[in-house]
This record gives structure tokens, sequence and C-alpha cells, in this order.
């Protein structure tokens, strides 16, 4: 007597199916899961114009020579180089001899009892700087004349709005705003200082780092190609 051939069990083999089915849809959820877990919020900087989303610079002038320095808002030291080279530099990009390209760091944020007073004066600079470059120089040396002390809460946030109106910056309601809020806060806390630096001020002239020693005529002048 012949043997019957064995049925195919088609509801066994539908369910292992089933099964494969799922468990693709599972791996691809956790793949997806951890791909945007391990993606990076990408960090809102400044429109592009005088402001170098790279390197974090602000230009000021068009000039040959390039003359870059690395200030802190809250540095001491820095309001000393405004206070002794900064009419030089003015003078420079006014006459056509250089363009000043200025990085602000944070790297006193623990000196301004728990504010983040160069932070927070950073990110109202490059507010300043996209919403009204023709008068972002005047904030930048409002900043050093009405600096406040180290180990100081620093200005408010109101008071740096106040501070951009009596420099002449167009202030208007979008760029309170940035300011209040800190728009650029996380973008200017990325800004590092360069290789070879070791603090603030931090001179650059034509990309040789140069030594401060709070006298244009040695920092800046003598290391100009175009005089």
């Amino acid at each position: 007597m012949a043997t019957a051939a064995p049925k195919t069990n088609w509801f066994a083999i539908w369910i292992s199916a089933g099964v494969v089915v799922a468990l693709v849809a599972v791996v691809a959820v956790v793949a997806l899961l951890n791909n945007s877990a391990t993606s990076v919020t990408p960090v809102e900087a400044p429109a592009a114009g005088q402001i170098n989303e790279e390197t974090g610079a602000i230009s000021f002038g068009d000039g040959p020579d390039t003359v870059a320095t690395y200030v802190d808002f809250m540095c001491p030291y820095c309001g000393q180089f405004e206070e002794t080279e900064g009419e030089t530099i003015a003078g420079l990009i006014e006459d056509g001899s250089i363009t000043l390209e200025v990085h602000p760091v944070s790297i006193l944020d623990r000196a301004s009892q728990g504010t983040e007073y160069s932070s927070r004066s950073a990110s109202a600079m490059y507010a300043v700087a996209e919403a009204d470059p023709d008068n972002a120089y005047a904030f930048f040396v409002a900043l050093y004349d009405k600096q406040p002390a180290e180990g100081t809460p620093g200005l408010t946030d109101e008071e740096l709005v106040q501070l951009a109106k009596d420099a002449g910056v167009d202030v208007t309601a979008d760029l309170e705003k940035s300011i209040l809020d800190h728009e650029f806060i996380d973008f200017a806390k990325q800004q590092t200082l360069p290789e070879g630096a070791n603090g603030t001020p931090t001179l650059m002239v034509n990309d040789q780092l140069v030594p401060v020693t709070f006298d244009p005529e040695t920092d800046i002048l003598a290391n100009l190609t175009s005089r």
C-alpha cells in the first residue's frame, strides 16, 4: 500500500513568516531610534555676512593685513588691551590697512557668580553683529567701556540691550529678543582659543601669534606688511 504524502502545514508556515517580518520591523525601529539618539542637534549660528560660521570670527574692515583678537568680555586684561590698543586698531580699520577679526570666547563664565556673563555677552555680540553690522563695532567698544569687574554678576540681559541702544545699534524687537533669549549662547560656548594660546587676550597678526605687550607699535604696527 502506498504511503500518503505528508500534508503541508500552511498555518505553521504563515505563523513563522509573520514572526520573521515582525522581527525585521523591530530591528528597523531599534536602528532608527539609535540613530536618532546619537544624532547631534545643530547649534544655531548667526547668519553669514561679517560673521564666519566656521571660525566664529566677526570681521570689521577689509584691509590687506589681518589682525585677529580672541577676547572674553569679562577679562580685565582684554579691557586693558582695548584701552591701550583699541584706538590704533580702530584707526587701521578706518584707513583700510587691516581687517579685524574679533573672536569672542567664553572662558570666564566661572567668574560671574553663575550668570555666565562671558557667554551671554558673547551671544549678544553675535546677535548685534548679525542684526546691525554697521554698528556692531560700536557695541564691541561699549562692552569694554562698561566692562563689569571680574567676579561680579556682570551686566544683566536688559542692561546689554540698553548698552546696544546707547551705542547706536538699531535694536529692533527681534534683536532685543535675540539678546534676552541668549539666541547664540551655544554657538558662543563652542568658540575656542587658537593652538598655542593660553588665555585672553590672544593676538594674531597675519596668522602669527603675537605676544601682547599692550604697546600697539610693538604688537600690531611692527607686524603689518602693508605699512
